[in-house]
């Protein structure tokens, strides 16, 4: 099954909805066993799928969501996903909003061939804009 960069836009687009709506049975099927959330935090925090699914209905939810900057590739049966997005989201009564980077990789399913959200980072952006114009310096492709 070839899968295009709209379709991983798409399931990505599936998988902020069934967090914003706290719908963990919908989550579960979007993802993989396996399946990894980084979170940019001060450290670094990971959250495995139970932790996660268990987290976004009781305390870690998303409210809204909306995409700016994206990108979507294949590599064989992985496909990623990165986005700067607008986030807000809420942990355990604390708000966390803003500008944030966020990264999916999608693998494809041995047995049902379905692509399935297997990591999902989300790190705060740097408002920096001078760091975006020495890193845009750096691009040989200009």
């Amino acid at each position: 099954m070839a899968v295009s960069e709209a379709e991983i836009e798409a399931l990505t687009l599936a998988a902020m909805r069934a967090w914003v709506a706290r719908d963990a049975k919908a989550m579960k099927k979007l993802t993989t066993r396996n399946f990894l959330m980084l979170v940019g935090s001060t450290p670094p925090q990971l959250l495995d799928r139970p932790s996660f699914l268990a987290a976004i209905e009781h305390g870690f939810g998303c409210t809204r969501f909306t995409f700016r900057e994206v990108i979507a590739r294949k590599h064989g049966d992985a496909a990623w996903f990165v986005a700067g997005s607008e986030l807000d989201l809420s942990l355990g009564g604390r708000e966390w909003s803003g500008p944030f980077l966020l990264s999916a990789l999608w693998r494809k399913n041995t047995w049902s061939r379905k692509f399935l959200l297997a990591d999902l980072s989300l790190a705060r952006l740097d408002p920096d804009q001078d760091l975006a114009a020495a890193v845009s310096q750096l691009q040989l492709w200009k």
